[in-house]
């Protein structure tokens, strides 16, 4: 068995170690943070930027950014509370929701592989879309009110004793994951993202695997947003708008643990569980509510800077 580099264990797991510190600083030090009802609600609310940041994950994995995501999740909720208080079958408000993440993913793909907009510009045009269609359809009234429990249920039902959103969040994982690692698409998405040209030259369909990225990012928002609207009874055209930063952050962390310089499926769903973690235990140890936000920018600058190396060989044209 050959030695271990202590310096490559910290690179890889150094991230991953943090983090389990900090939750273990707020199982001593935050009242009530290890109670089963709190820890249950954070493994609840993990799961929305969890679902949201895998979608931004894929894209990246492509080598590309889809800043759409969170007004992708809002026009999505507002659809689908439409339909649900129109009196529409839930799951005709639910597939609508989906086609939404459908429709405006394939619009970032077109517009990035075919008319050759840079996907940073694309995505910015394509959330402004969303945010405008939101507002129309509202026009800035949240949809409130008394929505189905086989709706609602979604959200916040259990299944075999677990949270509907813990298992929602699991799949949502396992698919992303079993994707990326053992199938033949994930593999060329991978290849499209690490060395464009190259996995083109290879044979590789890159614009294709670059509309998949961008696809399903589109799908994980309007999952998402169906989940987010379930919980809450409520779709407002600016719901999931403060999700996009973290969305970042979660991506960004997760890439400076497991594959360091690499965005992946463990790393991004880890990362979402530690800003859930650190959001609840400052609550619990009394923060005011803005020193979230000064951490939160503390770690997208700290991810960047420890996958400085690698982020610079990604093919980001803006």
């Amino acid at each position: 068995m050959g030695r271990i580099d202590p310096r490559e264990l910290i690179g890889r797991y150094g991230t991953a170690i943090a983090g389990l510190a900090l939750i273990l600083f707020f199982l001593i030090f935050a009242q009530n943070f290890a109670s089963a009802t709190n820890i249950v609600n954070v493994l609840k609310d993990t799961s929305f930027l969890a679902i949201l940041a895998l979608g931004f994950a894929l894209a990246f994995t492509v080598a590309e950014l889809d800043l759409s995501v969170a007004e992708m999740a809002s026009l999505a909720a507002v659809v689908c509370g439409w339909l649900v208080h129109a009196q529409y079958p839930p799951a005709v408000a639910v597939m609508a929701a989906l086609g939404v993440g459908v429709g405006l993913g394939l619009l970032n793909g077109y517009g990035v592989t075919v008319l050759r907009i840079p996907s940073l510009i694309m995505t910015l045009g394509t959330a402004a879309i969303a945010k405008g269609l939101a507002f129309m359809i509202t026009q800035g009234v949240a949809f409130v009110g008394r929505w189905p429990v086989g709706f609602t249920g979604l959200a916040r039902g259990y299944s075999f004793g677990i949270p509907n959103l813990v298992l929602w969040m699991t799949g949502a994982t396992l698919f992303a994951w079993g994707l990326v690692k053992w199938t033949k698409t994930g593999a060329h998405m991978v290849a499209t993202g690490e060395a464009d040209e190259a996995a083109r030259l290879a044979g590789i369909a890159t614009a294709r695997m670059k509309r998949i990225g961008l696809l399903l990012a589109g799908v994980f928002a309007s999952l998402m947003a169906v989940l987010l609207a379930a919980n809450l009874s409520s779709a407002a055209p600016n719901m999931a708008g403060d999700y996009l930063l973290y969305a970042i952050a979660a991506v960004l962390l997760g890439m400076t643990m497991f594959e360091p310089g690499k965005p992946n499926v463990p790393g991004t769903v880890f990362a979402a569980l530690v800003l859930k973690v650190l959001g609840n235990g400052l609550v619990l140890l009394g923060a005011p509510y803005y020193v979230q936000d000064i951490v939160l920018g503390a770690i997208i600058i700290g991810s960047v800077a420890f996958s400085a190396s690698a982020m610079k060989k990604a093919a980001f044209k803006v």
